[in-house]
């Protein structure tokens, strides 16, 4: 077991570390580009906070508890820690569930330059993700539910097997609103959205080139994608996991088995900025200029580089319409002065 502990305790150090220096590059590149921002992706910056108060409040001390091969805190500790746990954890799933319907919103027509969603709707959208989730986390607090220590004893979450009788319709709402609808709503909205990119590139002629537009979306639907099943895969062991411990009982889970769950969910939080800085031109450039490796005259400029800003959840059509005519233009000319010669 001390083994096991000790690589775990290795492993949370990493996800801690890259947790947030990569949640706070998000949150640096949205105040740089606030000016710019559209009002959805204030979502992905929400998403970004969920993340490193995750890093922030909660590996320190499952780190700390790790090393010590026991847990540090008390009851109260035990408390706040399963309390906060489950206050990110929920708040992360309803973001992704919210951008996914967001981003099936914005993409109902792809040439509307006109804005559907508004700032003000946004941030009351952000402040429901974290009712519902300071709702759910203080449900045990109100004696719905329980949060305990988990079988590792090193951290403190939901005590799953000792809701086998009291807590169990409190388990079955948690999964079935937190977990089990929204990931039905999040593939649902995602699958609507490869339908409708399917449909609009089968109906361009073979000799017509593929609009930025489409390009673009194309770009944020596989952001949005690998972003929430990160999320979801991350999550669906420590789901299953807690099932079996609510219907079989926690004795029958080894400790070292139980603890690889809780490791892989905590990993969610990682995700982001690393498909972020994958996917996004615009977002790695400007990651390397902070960091100093790029030259600051050579950095893009987020009000030109639009093929690359991609970063987030949506694309500015009127924007993207003007250069594909300006393309237009240009490739007119060329043509006619071929002629001419």
């Amino acid at each position: 077991m001390k083994d096991t502990l000790q690589a775990s305790n290795q492993r949370l150090i990493t996800y801690a570390v890259l947790s947030i220096v990569g949640n706070l590059l998000v949150l640096i590149m949205a105040v740089k580009r606030s000016s710019h921002m559209k009002p959805p992706e204030l979502l992905s910056v929400n998403l970004a906070v969920t993340d490193l108060g995750a890093a922030v409040f909660m590996y320190p001390l499952a780190v700390a508890s790790a090393w010590s091969h026991r847990w540090l805190g008390g009851d109260r500790t035990c408390i706040y820690y399963g309390l906060v746990g489950f206050l990110f954890g929920v708040a992360s799933i309803m973001t992704l569930t919210v951008m996914a319907v967001v981003r099936f919103i914005v993409s109902l027509s792809f040439q509307s330059p006109k804005e559907k969603i508004s700032r003000r709707t946004v941030k009351l959208l952000c402040l429901w993700t974290w009712f519902c989730a300071l709702l759910w986390a203080c449900f045990p607090l109100l004696g719905w539910g329980k949060y305990g220590p988990e079988p590792s004893g090193v951290s403190c979450t939901l005590a799953w097997g000792e809701m086998k009788e009291d807590g169990f319709y409190f388990v079955i709402s948690l999964l079935t609103f937190n977990f089990l609808g929204p990931s039905v709503i999040i593939s649902c909205c995602y699958f609507g959205l490869v339908v409708k990119l399917y449909i609009t590139y089968k109906s361009l002629d073979n000799n017509q080139q593929i609009p930025n537009i489409i390009k673009m979306h194309r770009r944020l639907l596989t952001i949005a994608v690998l972003i929430s099943l990160g999320f979801i895969v991350a999550w669906a062991p420590y789901a299953l996991v807690s099932l079996w411990s609510v219907f079989r009982g926690s004795e029958f889970i080894p400790p070292e088995v139980s603890l690889l769950p809780c490791l892989f969910a905590k990993s969610s939080t990682v995700y982001n900025p690393l498909v972020y800085y994958v996917f996004s031109n615009t977002f790695k450039r400007e990651v390397k200029q902070l960091c100093g490796r790029a030259n600051a005259c050579h950095a893009s400029n987020p009000g030109n580089n639009i093929s690359a800003n991609a970063i987030y959840l949506v694309c500015d059509a009127r924007r993207l319409d003007k250069t594909e005519n300006i393309g237009e233009i240009e490739v007119k000319k060329v043509q006619e002065d071929k002629s001419s010669l």
